[in-house]
């Protein structure tokens, strides 16, 4: 029990901190698009960076070591914004944040991967890793007036140890390590496709919160509401999807054909309503959601060793996370419309590509 109410605690926690900079990225990247987006893209290049190794790494020497050094690593990257909150330090300090937040954040799922009851801890790893990101969010932005713009960074930094202290007296569990090693070449080529829709489709989320701050010049708290309500609409429909028999090519097929459309889309519900950008970032949660289980749920019934398997799907997740939000950073520098339009249209291609995957499970 110790184990699982630090991993969900620490994953509120380690997201909230990474969240809570977007409200306020203007602050930190004085006001340009692409500085901007290589503040919030650093985060994710580290996890990018770290996830696969030490997915990896973890079939070997077990995920306990590996979650608590990301929690520590955690730790110390909010520090370090909070004392030094300029624009190429936080770049740094971010990417660091992002090394401790990968080791933890594919440790974690895998860890829940290899449960027994895996379908529903993972629709409840999901929620709390969105839990954390809306938190993060809304903290962020209600916190700016009256602490700054480090107010948000400097409560989940804290928080943090909560997770960390707790975990100190957790144990591995010894039936992790019965599944055959991951055969890394087989399984590329038969889910490369599946690790692709990751990296468009959860990219296009990122692109979305990456952007919003600086095109729509809103104030950080109703910056913090609006995107808010992406992470809360994924918290509901991963939390129902563990409930329903989800496969992964027509559950990312019908997603894609939305999050285009959803993503073109969001250029233009500024200029018509708010309730239109609430509807908006809240039908692009719940696709995300669906998705996300669904992937995890599939991936735990292969036989392979999680590790290294969720490390693929976290490596690819945050490689969308890192290069999409960071080019519609750059492309946004001269058209917002353009770099709206190439995401979507990039997730609608998903739609077709994803049929190419030969996801299927082996015969029991």
């Amino acid at each position: 029990m110790k184990e699982r109410i630090s991993i969900l605690l620490g994953m509120v926690a380690v997201m909230a901190l990474s969240n809570a900079v977007v409200p306020v990225l203007p602050f930190f990247a004085y006001e340009s698009p692409g500085v901007q987006g290589a503040i919030f893209s650093a985060y994710f290049f580290g996890a990018f960076l770290t996830v696969f190794p030490a997915g990896t790494l973890s079939d070997r020497i077990g995920k306990i070591p590996l979650i608590r050094a990301g929690l520590i690593m955690t730790i110390i990257s909010g520090l370090l914004i909070y004392l030094f909150p300029v624009a190429l330090p936080v770049v740094i300090f971010r990417l660091i944040e992002g090394i401790g937040a990968g080791m933890f954040v594919v440790c974690a799922m895998s860890w829940v991967n290899e449960q027994e009851d895996h379908k529903k801890l993972a629709g409840y790893i999901i929620a709390a890793l969105n839990l954390g990101l809306l938190t993060g969010l809304v903290a962020g932005g209600a916190l700016d007036p009256y602490f700054g713009a480090t107010g948000g960074v400097t409560v989940f930094t804290v928080l943090t140890f909560i997770p960390l202290l707790i975990h100190l007296y957790a144990r591995e569990d010894v039936t992790e390590s019965t599944a055959p090693p991951a055969d890394i070449m087989a399984i590329l080529a038969d889910y490369k496709w599946l690790y692709v829709s990751a990296v468009v489709l959860v990219g296009a989320t990122g692109v979305v919160t990456a952007l919003y701050p600086e095109f729509t010049d809103e104030a950080p708290l109703m910056l913090s509401l609006q995107i808010g309500i992406m992470n809360f609409s994924t918290m509901v429909s991963s939390v129902i999807a563990p409930k329903l028999d989800l496969k992964p090519v027509p559950v990312i097929r019908v997603g894609s054909v939305m999050m285009g459309l959803l993503v073109i889309a969001g250029y233009f519900v500024p200029g018509i309503s708010l309730i239109a950008i609430f509807s908006v970032f809240s039908m692009i949660g719940l696709i995300a959601g669906f998705i996300m289980v669904g992937q995890m749920g599939f991936l735990a019934e292969t036989g392979y060793r999680q590790g290294t398997v969720i490390g693929l799907l976290t490596v690819s997740s945050y490689a969308g996370m890192t290069f999409m939000p960071f080019f519609a950073g750059v492309i946004a520098e001269y058209s917002y419309f353009t770099s709206f339009v190439i995401v979507g249209f990039l997730s609608l291609l998903m739609s077709l590509l994803i049929g190419r995957c030969r996801c299927t499970l082996p015969v029991k």
